[in-house]
This record gives C-alpha cells, sequence and structure tokens, in this order.
C-alpha cells in the first residue's frame, strides 16, 4: 500500500504513512555534516551539496534570457511598426531594406531566446534536484514528491503547471533558515509564489501569442500580433528576474541550513584501529 500521504512510498506504519512523512526515517549516520568539510559546513562527496555554483551559473544564464528577452522586444517593436505603416499609411517600408534588416534581426532574436531558454533550463533542473536531494537530508518529513519529480514533473503535459510548484514547496520547508539556537523561524512563500505564478502566466501567455503570430495575414493582424509577442517577452523578464530571486533565496537558506547542522561526535580513541 502506497503511503497516505505522498502516495510515492510504501506505506509502514499503522496510519499508512512511510518512514519520510511518518519521521521515522533512520537518521544519517554521523550527522548532517560528514568528519572531512569544505568552507561552509558542506561535505565532500556527500548530502547535503553546495547550491552554490549552479545558482551562479542559473544566474548569469537568466540574465543571458533577460538580454534576449530585450533584444527581442526591440526587434519586434520594429516590426510591428513597419507593418502598421502599411497597415495605417500604405507605406512600404516593410517590403524594402529596413523590412528585411527587421525581419532577420527578429528572427535572430527568436533563435538566441530558444537557446538561452534550453540551456538555462537544463542548468535550472540540475540546480532544482541537488536543492531537492538537500531537502531531503534537511527534513524528509516534509517533502510530499520524490526526488526525480525535481526532473521529471517539469516534462509531464498539464501537470508540470502543478508538480514542481510542490516539490519547490518541500524545498522551500525544509530548507527554512534556522536560529542560532537550532530552533525554526517562519520564512514566507512570497519569492517562491510570486515566481511561479510569473512562469505559469508567462508560459500561457506565450503560447496564446505564438499562435497568433502564426495565424496573422493581414498586416493590421501582424503588428498587432508582434506587439503581443513583445508584451510576452516583458513578462519573460520578470519571470526571469523573480526566477533569480527564489534560487538565490533557496540557497542562501540551505547554505545557512547547512551551517546550524549539528556536528559529527569525535570519534573514540583506537575506533579505527
Amino acid at each position: 500500500m502506497l503511503c497516505t500521504r505522498c502516495r510515492i512510498r510504501t506505506a509502514v506504519t499503522d496510519d499508512g504513512l512511510c518512514t519520510f512523512c511518518s519521521g521515522t526515517r533512520p537518521p544519517l549516520p554521523g550527522g548532517l555534516i560528514p568528519p572531512v568539510s569544505a568552507p561552509g559546513g558542506w561535505g565532500v562527496g556527500t548530502w547535503p551539496r553546495s547550491p552554490v555554483g549552479l545558482s551562479r551559473a542559473v544566474t548569469a544564464l537568466l540574465g543571458v534570457v533577460i538580454a534576449t528577452d530585450v533584444f527581442a522586444i526591440g526587434t519586434g517593436l520594429r516590426v510591428r511598426d513597419l507593418w502598421d505603416g502599411l497597415a495605417t499609411d500604405g507605406s512600404l517600408d516593410v517590403y524594402g531594406a529596413d523590412g528585411r534588416l527587421a525581419e532577420r534581426l527578429y528572427g535572430i532574436a527568436a533563435l538566441a531566446q530558444g537557446t538561452g531558454l534550453v540551456a538555462t533550463a537544463v542548468v535550472f533542473i540540475i540546480w532544482f534536484h541537488r536543492t531537492r536531494r538537500n531537502a531531503e537530508v534537511f527534513d524528509a518529513g516534509v517533502q510530499r514528491m520524490g526526488p526525480g519529480w525535481a526532473v521529471g514533473g517539469w516534462f509531464v503535459p498539464l501537470a508540470n503547471f502543478w508538480l514542481p510548484y510542490r516539490v519547490a514547496g518541500g524545498i522551500w520547508e525544509a530548507s527554512a533558515q534556522t536560529r542560532p539556537d537550532g530552533g525554526w523561524r517562519t520564512v514566507p512563500r512570497t519569492p517562491l509564489n510570486l515566481w511561479w505564478s510569473a512562469w505559469v502566466a508567462t508560459l500561457l501567455f506565450s503560447r496564446a501569442t505564438g499562435r497568433l503570430w502564426e495565424r496573422a495575414e493581414e498586416p493590421e493582424e501582424i503588428a498587432r500580433a508582434a506587439g503581443l509577442v513583445a508584451a510576452s517577452d516583458t513578462l519573460d523578464i520578470v519571470a526571469a528576474v523573480l526566477a533569480i530571486l527564489f534560487v538565490r533565496a533557496v540557497t542562501r537558506m540551505q547554505v545557512e541550513r547547512a551551517a546550524h547542522a549539528p556536528a559529527p561526535a569525535p570519534a573514540a580513541p583506537g575506533a579505527h584501529k
């Protein structure tokens, strides 16, 4: 029988919970921090592993996404103006050298956006999976989805509007900052909620505007679609900025969480003999 809470692992308790959800999972040997650790309390070759390097890479790539969006907005608005000129006063600039250059730059912008998005998505998912594995060490009992869903959840049609958010919620809760005395303090989910809302809105809006652009045939329709695509790119910039804030917040909390983890007890004399 599956656990009645997470619906993923096998139930082992009388009330139908798995070892993770019931909090009966055996503790990690030697505590959360291994005997050989790197600066900041991160173990070498064991969980938890530092997400700092990956977070910096994700932040840099999100900056690239923002730059390509800005480029796309500029070229898209130029295309819109040219087609709008044809629709309103019969200007034929869209068929001249200016129009050909604008269309070429618009295509380059779209290619740059696609390349930047794929690269960012790959590194972001790697970071997301690492923080989920760290969350398993920090507090497995608050996790509602297994670590594999940190990757697979993004590729399930329709469900990918919800599954990654559930994973992120578990990461956020397990990574909550601790006081020096080891007690928990509440950390609002505002960065998580804002980022996910903007991401879903961007995904839906970009799909809608993309269809309008593909179906546009008349000059008025092309000009309107180009303007809406530019608006979609603007929303994508907002989502990227919020994603940076989310990544930085989770990374910072996990660094602090690891720093407050109990150190392993020193080995007894002669234990390795």
